[in-house]
C-alpha cells in the first residue's frame, strides 16, 4: 500500500497523465462529471458524478461503421480506432460493480469488440465513500462502499490518499508512482473501513434487502396488481435509464451523409413507447408493461441469467433524478422488500 499527501494530489495526477489519459470528477454547473485532467482542474468533493462512468466503455453514441455505394457495389468501412490507455480516478464502489454487470452483456460470446477495446485499455482507480448519501443503498446488493473493487483502491484518511493495488495493471501503475508516494501501513485503513460501514448502517435504506427477489421469481411478480398503481405516475421520460450505470439497451441506426452512410448506435430505453417496436407490432403496448419490464429485468431476469448478480448497484441516481420520485427502492418495498419506511 502507498500513500500521498492530499496537498500533492496535483503531482499524482500530473505523473499519471505523463503516460496515460487521466479522467477525474470535476464540478460543473449541473454537478460533478468526469473530465480529462489538465493543469488547473480540481478534483470534486461530490460523492458521485451526475453521469456514471459507464460512458467510458459504453458511450451514449458511437459510430460502428460506414458504407459507400457505387452502383451495386457496397464498400464497408471500419471506423474503429485502437483506444489509448486511460485511467479513471475516483470511481465509487457502486459504479465499479456496474462494470461487472456490463461485462456480462458485452463480453459474452459474441464479444462486443467496441466495448472490449475500451475495457482492455481502461484502468480503474476507485475511491471509498467516506460520506455516503441518504439515497445510497449499495449494501443492499452486497457492495462494500468501504472497500471497493477496482485496479487500485483509494481512501482519503487524515490528510492522505492511500492506494492499494488489486490487479497487475494497478500494481504496474503504482510502481510508476513510487517516486512521489511512500509506503503506508494498512491499520489506519482498517479503522476507516469500520467507520464507513457504521455510517452505511445509519442510512434510510440500510435495511432494504433483495430477499424477495432474484432467480425464479418471474411467476411471483409478473402479474402483481401493484404494477398498475406503481406505474400510474411514471412519465416514461427515460431519465432513470440514462443516469443508470448498468442499463445497456441501445438502438442501431443508419445516417445518410453527403459522403455515404454512417451506422451508429445510441442508448435506448425500455421506458419508451417505441422501444423494440417492429413491423409486426409493439411487444409492450402500455406504460404498465414497460415499467414492469425495467424493474423485472433489474431484480429478476438479470440475476436469473447471471448467477444471482442484480443489475442494480444502489448508486441512488434514479432516486435523485426521477421527476416524480418513483424508483427501484419504492418498487422493492411495495413488491416485497423488507426495508422500513
Amino acid at each position: 500500500m502507498r500513500k500521498l499527501a492530499i496537498t500533492k494530489l496535483n503531482d499524482l495526477f500530473a505523473a499519471i497523465a505523463e503516460s496515460e489519459k487521466l479522467y477525474i470528477p470535476v464540478d460543473g454547473k449541473t454537478g460533478a462529471n468526469y473530465e480529462l485532467w489538465a493543469e488547473g482542474k480540481t478534483l470534486s468533493d461530490a460523492l458521485n458524478t451526475v453521469r456514471s462512468p459507464k460512458d467510458f466503455f459504453f458511450p451514449q453514441t458511437e459510430d460502428m461503421m460506414a458504407f459507400k455505394t457505387e452502383g451495386k457495389k457496397i464498400e464497408i468501412i471500419d471506423t474503429r480506432e485502437e483506444c489509448e490507455d486511460f485511467v479513471i480516478f475516483g470511481v465509487r464502489a457502486c459504479d465499479v460493480r456496474s462494470f461487472a454487470v456490463l461485462d456480462n452483456v458485452f463480453l459474452s460470446d459474441p464479444v462486443d469488440s467496441y466495448y472490449k477495446n475500451r475495457r482492455d485499455h481502461g484502468l480503474i482507480m476507485s475511491m471509498a465513500c467516506t460520506r455516503p448519501a441518504e439515497t445510497c443503498f449499495c449494501k443492499t446488493f452486497g457492495i462494500d462502499a468501504a472497500d471497493p473493487e477496482g485496479d487500485i483502491v483509494c481512501w482519503r484518511v487524515q490528510g492522505f490518499l492511500y492506494m492499494d493495488a488489486k490487479t497487475e495493471k494497478g500494481a504496474a501503475l503504482l510502481d510508476k508512482l513510487a517516486s512521489i508516494t511512500e509506503e503506508a501501513d494498512s491499520d489506519v485503513i482498517a479503522e476507516e473501513k469500520a467507520l464507513i460501514r457504521a455510517r452505511m448502517e445509519k442510512l434510510p435504506l440500510a435495511s432494504l434487502t433483495t430477499d424477495a427477489f432474484g432467480p425464479g421469481k418471474t411467476d411471483t411478480f409478473f402479474d402483481s396488481p401493484e404494477w398498475k398503481s406503481l406505474s400510474e405516475s411514471c412519465l416514461g421520460c427515460g431519465t432513470c435509464t440514462f443516469v443508470c450505470p448498468t442499463c445497456q439497451c441501445y438502438d442501431i441506426r443508419d445516417f445518410k451523409t453527403n459522403n455515404g452512410v454512417i451506422r451508429y448506435r445510441c442508448w435506448d430505453s425500455c421506458m419508451y413507447s417505441e422501444f423494440t417496436k417492429m413491423s409486426a407490432g409493439q411487444p409492450r403496448l402500455t406504460q404498465v408493461e414497460r415499467f414492469r419490464q425495467r424493474f423485472m429485468h433489474k431484480l429478476v431476469y438479470y440475476p436469473e441469467r447471471y448467477n444471482g448478480l442484480y443489475s442494480c448497484v444502489g448508486c441512488g441516481r434514479c432516486l435523485a433524478k426521477c421527476p416524480i420520485q418513483m424508483n427501484i427502492a419504492k418498487v422493492m418495498k411495495t413488491l416485497g422488500g423488507k426495508a422500513n419506511d
